[in-house]
């Protein structure tokens, strides 16, 4: 497949998303997402889904989703063409027929407490078994197929679903803020994802925790919690040791006073679910 079939038949929103890049302002046709170069306040890329194109009003530059990937991983046109040869090529752009919105469409069928084998396996595997009341099971219907999953709700609605061979959001992205259950706290713990959080309760002594809890679901949400930080006087991270991970780690601890970055615990894992798992098993 050549440049501009690739341009043509793969979704910039699928793009960006690859890269935990996701809208702050959004309508069917347009989006408004956060600069691909640097760090900013007040988002300055249109994204175009019609035409399958972006632009930086903060720079002037115009970006399809090879020149995406060349930003992201600073990387040749040859290399972003690899990049993208995963991605599903029968993802037309959603607004060429509409044949194709109908199969971005999606239906949720069945939300209920984990039952299936599959699930219950997953959740195992990621050491977080005892902690399945914390999650459901999602049936779900997308381009006229059923599918099942582990699901958790963020505070707009959507549900994040995983299981062993997908890892998508159902609805609206958003954070997930748990207060605790005195509904006062000084402090707040800061996960990346779900599993992180479900490791953490997972080892907390406590039963009670008098923490708040705040999980991301996408590093890029982080402009959604900022004004709700300030309200903490201790902030706890347990981000990812990736580029996003430290990257927001950077920005809240310049950010905000008395932060603690606890990835120092896991510095030689992945994530912090991943250090749990190996902490379980021995």
């Amino acid at each position: 497949m050549n440049c501009e079939e690739v341009k043509e038949k793969i979704s910039i929103r699928t793009v960006l998303e690859s890269f935990n890049l996701f809208p702050v302002k959004e309508n069917r046709k347009t989006a408004f997402y956060f600069a691909l170069d640097r760090e900013e306040k007040i988002p300055s890329l249109s994204v175009d889904f019609v035409k399958n194109k972006a632009f930086d009003f903060g720079t002037g530059k115009s970006y399809d989703v090879i020149s995406i990937v060349q930003q992201m991983n600073h990387c040749s046109v040859s290399e972003a063409l690899k990049y993208l040869e995963s991605f599903d090529f029968s993802m037309q752009n959603e607004f060429q027929n509409e044949e194709t919105k109908q199969k971005k469409e999606y239906k949720i069928l069945n939300v209920r407490e984990i039952h299936h084998p599959a699930l219950i396996q997953y959740l195992k595997s990621r050491k977080v078994y005892g902690l399945k009341n914390l999650v459901k099971e999602i049936e779900y219907e997308m381009s006229g197929k059923k599918y099942f999953g582990i699901g958790f709700f963020n505070n707009s609605g959507g549900v994040e679903i995983r299981n062993k061979y997908s890892k998508i959001c159902l609805g609206k992205k958003d954070v997930t803020l748990i207060k605790n259950e005195l509904n006062i706290s000084n402090e707040i713990l800061v996960f990346e994802g779900f599993f992180d959080y479900l490791t953490f309760r997972n080892l907390e002594k406590k039963e009670n925790s008098n923490s708040d809890y705040l999980i991301l679901n996408s590093t890029a949400m982080l402009f959604k919690v900022e004004e709700v930080l300030k309200k903490y006087n201790k902030i706890s991270l347990f981000l990812d040791n990736d580029t996003n991970g430290k990257s927001v780690k950077e920005k809240i601890q310049n950010q905000y006073k008395n932060v603690e970055d606890c990835s120092l615990l896991y510095v030689d894992f992945k994530d912090f679910n991943e250090w749990g798992c190996k902490k379980c098993s021995q």
